[in-house]
C-alpha cells in the first residue's frame, strides 16, 4: 500500500482498487492546557487501544448515519486492526472542519467568556474552521471561503445542515445510553463532487458528559458500543 497522508491521529494509504484505506493511532489531542481536546492541535496523549477503540465508535456511527441517508465516504471496517476501508475523498482547500455546538465548553469560552458560561446551552450552533495547525485552526465565515475559492456558498450552507442534522442524529443516539453530546467535531469533503461527511468520529473528536461529569474517548466507546 502506498502511504498518501500521514496526520496526528490516523494515516492513509492507497489500496489501488479505488479506495482508501485509514488506520487510526492510538494518539489523541490536547489543547494549551495539556488536557486532551477534540479540537488541539497538539498530539499529547498515547492510550494504548484508542486507534482500535474510535474505530469500533466509528463504525457504529456511520451505520447509523449511513442507514439515516447521509453522504459518507464509509465502506467497512477491521475493528482489531484499527483499519477503515472508505471511499476517496476530495478536501475543501488544504482542509476545513466544522464543530457542532450544543453547550458551550472549550475553545467557545476561551473565545466569547465574556459573554457565555460554561454550559450555556447553544441548539447546535455550527462553526467552520480552517485546519491550519500553525494559525491555530481559525474560525472562517461563509462569505470569505467562498472569495478564497475554498468551497461556494451553496456547499457551505450544505455542509452546515448536513453537520446540523447528522450531529442532531449522533446527540439523540447518545442521549439513549444516558450521555449528553456537547459539541462535535466533523469533517466533509467531495465524493463524485457531492459534499459528502470524511474522517473518523471518535471519541476524540467530541465531548460528552454523563451526570455531568466529562466521559473519556475509552469509557465512551464502551458505554455506547459495550
Amino acid at each position: 500500500m502506498k502511504l498518501v497522508f500521514k496526520g496526528k491521529t490516523k494515516d492513509v494509504y492507497d489500496l489501488e482498487n479505488g479506495n482508501y484505506l485509514m488506520k487510526l493511532k492510538d494518539d489523541a489531542t490536547v489543547g494549551e492546557d495539556g488536557r486532551f481536546d477534540p479540537g488541539g492541535n497538539t498530539v499529547g496523549v498515547t492510550i494504548g487501544g484508542l486507534g482500535e477503540a474510535n474505530l469500533k465508535l466509528t463504525q457504529y456511527l456511520f451505520e447509523k448515519i449511513n442507514a439515516a441517508g447521509f453522504p459518507t465516504h464509509f465502506v467497512s471496517a477491521d475493528v482489531e486492526k484499527a483499519e477503515m476501508t472508505v471511499r476517496p475523498a476530495a478536501i475543501f482547500g488544504k482542509g476545513v472542519e466544522s464543530i457542532c455546538r450544543f453547550r458551550a465548553v472549550g475553545s467557545f469560552i476561551r473565545r466569547y467568556g465574556m459573554y457565555a458560561e460554561e454550559g450555556l446551552a447553544l441548539d447546535a450552533l455550527t462553526e467552520i474552521t480552517l485546519k491550519d495547525d500553525l494559525r491555530g485552526d481559525p474560525p472562517i465565515t461563509k462569505e470569505t471561503l467562498a472569495v478564497l475559492g475554498i468551497l461556494t456558498e451553496n456547499e457551505y450552507d450544505t455542509l452546515t445542515e448536513l453537520t446540523k442534522q447528522i450531529s442532531r442524529l449522533i446527540k439523540a443516539e447518545l442521549a439513549q445510553k444516558g450521555l449528553e453530546l456537547y459539541d462535535l467535531k466533523l469533517e466533509f469533503g467531495r465524493v463524485d463532487g457531492k459534499v459528502t461527511l470524511i474522517d473518523e468520529i471518535a471519541g476524540g473528536s467530541m465531548r460528552v458528559y454523563k451526570d455531568g461529569k466529562s466521559v473519556s474517548p475509552l469509557e465512551l466507546v464502551k458505554l455506547v458500543t459495550g
